[in-house]
């Protein structure tokens, strides 16, 4: 390979760019080898169900399969979905689109040998959408088209829908809906899983060394057949950059699934030339501002659009892309989607979004003014990951003192962190961020509901839920749109209950001998490993 001229090939809605000599033909995979993943996060708990973070999915979820799954060789379609647990096709919609009934797979066991059947299936989704009083699931209102699930026998599985939603098959392809076993949530309890695994997923559980790495092993009862090709890997928790870079660069590790910043890329590049890869794509996922409607002053709305009107997002732009991991300019929808509102509709609709900066910030100062809180003071929480949230945050400090409001910063690792926006609430303004796997706009803006699970700012409002109820209930695109408009319209200005900073972009290097893994528009996808192989030849030519 080397010599060859870099390629550049581009996949489904621009989601996809790779570069490297290393993709310049295909080859058969090759069984065995372990795979070294770095890890920029820790790990609140192992429940896919309440969690919404990398730093879970990655080390845990080849622990795990799903119902069905985003097509692990095409995992840039928003519309490509392949059974994982259930037999044949993605079932159709029948009786007006209201009924879908899956056949779920015999040969299927628990890494402890309990037999799957669909007993496990409906006990997972209703832990999922029918939560019982006390148990969190972040993705509940994804689901509020469901109104049964039922299992007719050990091989059928019946979800029936209050109406037709064209948002329910890629919510049910979202990687956090872990399969668990019935038998545990009866004898263990609903948190059971929060520090235990037991799953059917392609590696089975060896163990976690706190601060240290997870580590999995091949499972040899796995039922795709002739998968997984790796033998194992092992997580290496590293929530530095600098440390992560130089595991890949020194081969301790040969990949990490979230992302790194442009400058790390070219770093990479240019130290390793052919024996790195570069996978590239635009992210669904975006980092958001959610001030605590409890809290004075930010249950006035004024003093939120004040925050707002002082964020410059266009130079942001242009600056942060060159440093961090955020890029696109965008409202509440995926920017690459077509329900989502173009940059100049945004410019004219909606505050903050403006070129005109210092009309914007005279304006928050006069909403400031008339608040009485000319003299703003607070404290932004924020997760103490390096990219994208401290250099984000770190950003909108500076924006803000422009409108003269003043602003301490208290950076807590990723557990206490998600401690104070889910359980003590004691925040004053957080970062937060609506990081989705499949483009599923209809689904992804639940995030704003009051009512949802992982909406942390603390208020409540009937008509957006009603806007919302409306937006699920209608197949018409047109329909969608203005329903999407006036909800984002909701959001962003009349109640600024949130505030979009911007959209990320991800950028992938690894080592050219990891065979196999496609990027996506999320880093949460396609993580279940079973595709990924080693080409040992080539790693010996790494020298490793």
């Amino acid at each position: 390979m080397k010599g060859l001229a870099p390629r550049v090939v581009t996949a489904v809605m621009g989601a996809g760019l790779v570069i490297g000599a290393a993709i310049a033909q295909a080859a058969t995979p090759q069984k065995g080898g372990e795979l070294n993943i770095v890890v920029g996060s820790k790990i609140p708990s192992y429940d896919g169900h309440i969690e919404s973070t990398f730093g879970m999915i990655h080390p845990i979820k080849p622990f795990y399969s799903g119902l069905i799954r985003v097509n692990p060789d095409n995992p840039s379609s928003p519309t490509d979905f392949v059974c994982d647990v259930c037999a044949g096709d993605v079932p159709e919609g029948t009786e007006g689109g209201t009924k879908y009934t899956f056949k779920i797979r015999t040969d299927i066991k628990f890494h402890d040998g309990t037999p799957m059947t669909s007993a496990d299936v409906k006990a997972t989704f209703d832990k999922i959408v029918f939560p019982p009083d006390g148990i969190a699931s972040n993705r509940k209102a994804y689901f509020k088209m469901v109104e049964s699930i039922t299992t007719p026998d050990a091989e059928t599985l019946i979800f029936k829908l209050k109406h037709p939603s064209g948002t329910f098959i890629p919510s049910v392809a979202m990687p956090f809906n872990f399969i668990y076993s019935k038998k545990d949530l009866d004898k263990h309890g609903y948190n059971w899983h929060q520090k235990n695994v037991n799953g059917t997923g392609a590696f089975m559980y060896v163990e976690h060394i706190q601060g240290s790495h997870v580590k999995g092993a091949a499972n040899p009862n796995y039922h795709h057949k002739g998968k997984p090709y790796l033998k194992g890997y092992t997580a290496l928790s590293a929530p530095k950059m600098s440390v992560r870079l130089q595991a890949i660069r020194g081969g301790r590790a040969d990949i990490e699934f979230r992302g790194f910043p442009p400058k790390a890329r070219e770093d990479l590049v240019k130290a390793l030339g052919d024996k790195i890869t570069v996978q590239e794509s635009d992210w669904n996922c975006v980092l958001l501002v959610t001030p605590s409607h409890k809290k004075k002053p930010f249950d006035d709305a004024r003093v939120r659009q004040a925050l707002t009107l002082s964020i410059d997002r266009h130079s942001g732009s242009k600056h942060l892309s060159n440093i961090a991991i955020v890029k696109t300019v965008g409202g509440i929808v995926f920017p690459k989607h077509p329900l989502a509102t173009p940059v100049s509709e945004l410019k004219s609709n909606i505050i903050g979004y403006s070129d005109d900066i210092k009309s914007s910030i005279a304006k928050a100062k006069g909403l400031l003014k008339d608040a009485g809180q000319s003299n703003l003071k607070f404290t932004l929480l924020n997760r103490g990951v390096d990219q994208p949230y401290k250099v984000v945050g770190t950003w909108l400090i500076g924006q803000w003192r422009k409108a003269g409001i003043k602003v301490e910063q208290d950076v807590r690792p990723s557990t206490p962190f998600y401690a104070s926006l889910r359980k003590q609430k004691d925040f004053d303004v957080s970062i937060d961020f609506n990081c989705q796997s499949i483009v599923n706009p209809i689904a992804d803006v639940s995030k704003f509901l009051p009512t949802a699970g992982n909406n942390y700012a603390s208020f409540s409002d009937s008509e957006l839920e009603k806007t919302y109820d409306r937006l699920l209930q209608t197949a018409d695109v047109d329909q969608q749109k203005t329903l999407l408009r006036q909800y984002e319209k909701r959001v962003l200005n009349d109640l600024t209950s949130q505030m979009i900073t911007m959209w990320w972009y991800k950028i992938n290097p690894h080592r050219s001998y990891v065979k196999g893994w496609k990027i996506a528009p999320s880093h949460y996808l396609n993580q279940s490993l079973d595709n990924v192989w080693i080409d040992q030849e080539e790693k010996k030519r790494h020298g490793l």
